[in-house]
Formats: structure tokens, C-alpha cells, sequence
């Protein structure tokens, strides 16, 4: 089988976006302001991706960083393969996790295993701002 030049160069063009999705992350610093923001100007929630990629062993690993309103979710209970830690820097949330309901402030964690049903709210009067560390592969294969 013969392949022109252009061939190739698409294949190794695709391949190299195939690995970048899934890049080994670099040591690095993230500083907070630098970060980009997404807010939603509906409810004046804000979203920071850190970073996504994987770890050295090729183990996806993704970080964002949300600042979420008074009376507000992020969506409603759900499930999904990958685990999923959650840690409150400012605010109050209210996580459910398997229909039992725990309210953690500044400093706190939670973690929710593979496929188990879970929500959180802002339960405070203030916004509450919290780092959510996905672990694990993203979606069943």
C-alpha cells in the first residue's frame, strides 16, 4: 500500500491531536488570576478550568474551580464513571451523596465514588467557591 505525503501528514497530524487530548501534564503553576473565566450570565456563576490531561502513569485527572451563587447548583443529581473530589474554599455547600445530605464549609472535602448519584447547592448566603478534581476516565467506554 502506497501513502502520498499528504496522507501522511494528515495521519501524523491526527495522531499528535490524539495525544494532546490526553497530554501528560507538565509541573506547573496555575495562579488564580490568570486563569480563565466562563460565567454564566443567567445566575452569575463562574467557572476556572485549571487543567486536563493525565498523570505520568497516563491516569486522566481534570481541575476546575467554580464559583457558585447563594441558592444555586451547578446541575441537578447525576452519576458518572469517573470519581470526583470536591474541595470548599469559601461558602457553604450542601452535597448529597446517595441520598444523604451533608452541609461543609472552608476547608472541607468530599468524595464521591464511580456512578454514584450525587448534588451539591449553595446552601450559605454568600458565594461559595469550591475545587472539584475529576479522577478517572470521563466517560464509559
Amino acid at each position: 500500500m502506497e501513502t502520498s505525503r499528504r496522507e501522511l501528514g494528515l495521519l501524523l497530524s491526527a495522531l499528535w491531536a490524539a495525544e494532546k487530548s490526553g497530554a501528560v501534564l507538565p509541573s506547573k503553576c496555575y495562579p488564580f488570576e490568570s486563569l480563565p473565566v466562563k460565567k454564566n450570565a443567567g445566575n452569575g456563576n463562574e467557572t476556572r478550568q485549571v487543567f486536563t490531561g493525565t498523570t505520568h502513569e497516563g491516569f486522566p485527572i481534570d481541575l476546575h474551580i467554580t464559583t457558585l451563587q447563594p441558592g444555586q447548583m451547578p446541575h441537578l443529581a447525576h452519576t458518572h464513571v469517573h470519581e470526583e473530589m470536591i474541595m470548599i474554599r469559601t461558602g457553604t455547600l450542601q452535597v448529597t451523596i446517595s441520598g444523604h445530605a451533608t452541609t461543609i464549609g472552608p476547608g472541607s472535602v468530599a468524595y464521591v465514588m464511580s456512578n454514584e448519584k450525587h448534588e451539591w447547592k449553595n446552601v450559605g448566603d454568600t458565594p461559595s467557591t469550591y475545587f472539584v478534581l475529576a479522577i478517572g476516565k470521563q466517560q464509559n467506554t
